[in-house]
C-alpha cells in the first residue's frame, strides 16, 4: 500500500495532517488581481495550496459550442472568445507563480489538454490534479504521468471500471484519488462519502474529498473517514458572475473550515483506550479512591 505522497514540502497521507487545496478554478474570472486576492485568502486561513485549471481553447471547446453567444461582464461574446477571456497565459502564470512564492503558498493546475501540461511544464510545479472530466482521457494520462511528478485524480462521474482503468494507466506510484460528486452545486444525498473508505482499500493508495456541496460540515466529515486531502472551490463573493462562484467558499467559510478540521484532527486520537491525566482529578473526587 502506499500510504504517503510528497507534494512539495508537504507529506500526504496516512498519519498527516489533510492537505488542503484552495480551488480558483476560474473564479478569477480573467482577473490577475481577483486572483492574487484569492491566494491571499487562501494563504492567510492556511491552506497548503491554491489550485488552477489550465485550457487551450482550440482543443478543449467542441466546435459545436464555439459560437454560441454567451452574456458576460465584458458584453456578449461567443463561447470560444469567452474561454479565451478567462483563460491565463504566460504573463498572468508568471504573475501568479511570483506572488504565490511572495506570500509562502504552493500552486498547480488542472491541465485540460497536452498542450496545457507542456506549457505548465515551465514552473516546475510540484504535481498535477487531473480533473474528473478527464479521467477517460488515456493520452492526457500518459502524458502527464511521462512528466513524472505525482498525481492527483478526481473520480467524479465515473465508473468504478473506468477508475480501474484510469489507475491502470496512471499507476499507483506518486497517485492520490479524491472522491467527488462532479454536479455543482451537488446534493447532500449525492454526496456517497463511504466510498472515502472503500477507494482507499480498493486501491491502496491515499484518498482525499473534492468537495462541490455548499456547506461545511460534509468536508469535515470526508476527514473523520480517512480523507487526506480536501479540495473546495472559493470565491471573494458567491454573487459574482460565473458558473463556479455559487457553491464555492467566501473567505469567512473558508477559515471556518479550515477551523473545525484542525480542530476535528486534534480530537481524532488512536485507538489506545486509557485513563487520561485529565479524568485523574475526577477518579478521585467521584469514585472515592
Amino acid at each position: 500500500m502506499n500510504k504517503t505522497v510528497k507534494i512539495g514540502k508537504d507529506t500526504v497521507g496516512e498519519g498527516h495532517p489533510a492537505y488542503f487545496i484552495a480551488e480558483i478554478g476560474i473564479n478569477h474570472n480573467g482577473s490577475v488581481d481577483i486572483a492574487k486576492k484569492l491566494i491571499t485568502v487562501a494563504a492567510a486561513a492556511g491552506c497548503n495550496a491554491v489550485k488552477f485549471q489550465k485550457r487551450t481553447p482550440e482543443l478543449c471547446v467542441p466546435e459545436a459550442q464555439r459560437n454560441l453567444m454567451r452574456e458576460t461582464p465584458w458584453g456578449n461574446m461567443t463561447y470560444f472568445d469567452y474561454r479565451h477571456k478567462v483563460e491565463f497565459g504566460a504573463k498572468e502564470y508568471g504573475e501568479i507563480d511570483r506572488f504565490c512564492k511572495e506570500v509562502g503558498i504552493t500552486w498547480f493546475a488542472s491541465p485540460w489538454d497536452v498542450d496545457s501540461v507542456d506549457f505548465l511544464e515551465q514552473y516546475n510545479l510540484p504535481c498535477y490534479k487531473i480533473p474528473a472530466a478527464k479521467l477517460t482521457d488515456d493520452t492526457l494520462l500518459k502524458h502527464l504521468r511521462q512528466k513524472g511528478r505525482p498525481i492527483i485524480l478526481s473520480t467524479g462521474m465515473s465508473s468504478l471500471e473506468q477508475v480501474d482503468h484510469a489507475v491502470e494507466v496512471l499507476q499507483k506510484k506518486d497517485l492520490i484519488l479524491l472522491h467527488c460528486c462532479s454536479a455543482y452545486p451537488a446534493q447532500y444525498e449525492d454526496l456517497n462519502l463511504c466510498l472515502i473508505t472503500y477507494l482507499k482499500e480498493r486501491y491502496g493508495v491515499p484518498v482525499g474529498y473534492s468537495g462541490h456541496e455548499t456547506g461545511l460540515p460534509t468536508s469535515v466529515a470526508a476527514v473523520t473517514l480517512g480523507a487526506c486531502v480536501v479540495e473546495r472551490h472559493i470565491t471573494l463573493d458567491r454573487a459574482m458572475w460565473g458558473s463556479d462562484h455559487a457553491a464555492s467558499l467566501e473567505p469567512n467559510g473558508l477559515n471556518r473550515l479550515m477551523r473545525d478540521i484542525k480542530l476535528v484532527e486534534r480530537s481524532i486520537g488512536t485507538k489506545i483506550k486509557r485513563i487520561l491525566p485529565s479524568e485523574e482529578p475526577l477518579i478521585k473526587r467521584l469514585r472515592n479512591i
